[in-house]
């Protein structure tokens, strides 16, 4: 085990990844919607569901933790044990993030491209090129029908 862990257990890990998607609900109060509906227009308040991002739960780990990232980089294979958890986070993140763009929550781009998703369109010419050798002074190609070899006939 290393020395500096801060997470003991892959259950600490776990502990520290739920609290981070608890955060998410009370940091999404920061961008309430105020909305006025009806014919009577009441007020309505809704609040965004904010995405799962590595980025984010990094932050949060470091803010109340302490740095997360070897947890995640298993550099040296010292955090082998954690490899099953960290997995599934990585996991979650991705699932939270595609099925966001899917329905239309997240911003599909952004989406795609934070998870290297990418719509390929194939693309092929046939360029088939017929080269064609007139030669302006040449009347052969006219098969016999212009006016001097009607003549020479």
């Amino acid at each position: 085990m290393h020395p500096k862990r801060i997470f003991k257990t892959p259950e600490d890990l776990v502990k520290a990844w739920n609290e981070y998607k608890d955060s998410l609900k009370e940091r999404a109060k920061e961008w309430e919607k105020i909305q006025y509906v009806g014919k009577d227009g009441n007020k309505k308040t809704d609040y965004p569901k904010l995405a799962l991002t590595m980025a984010g739960f990094e932050v949060f780990c470091y803010n109340n933790y302490g740095c997360v990232n070897q947890y995640f980089d298993n550099q040296d294979k010292m955090y082998n044990d954690f490899l099953t958890i960290c997995s599934h986070i990585k996991n979650e993140i991705r699932d939270d993030q595609i099925q966001g763009g899917l329905l239309g929550f997240y911003n599909p781009s952004i989406t795609q491209r934070l998870n290297n998703l990418k719509e390929q369109t194939e693309n092929t010419t046939n360029q088939n090129v017929k080269l064609i050798n007139l030669d302006p002074l040449d009347d052969s190609n006219d098969n016999g029908t212009s006016e001097d070899s009607k003549e020479q006939k």
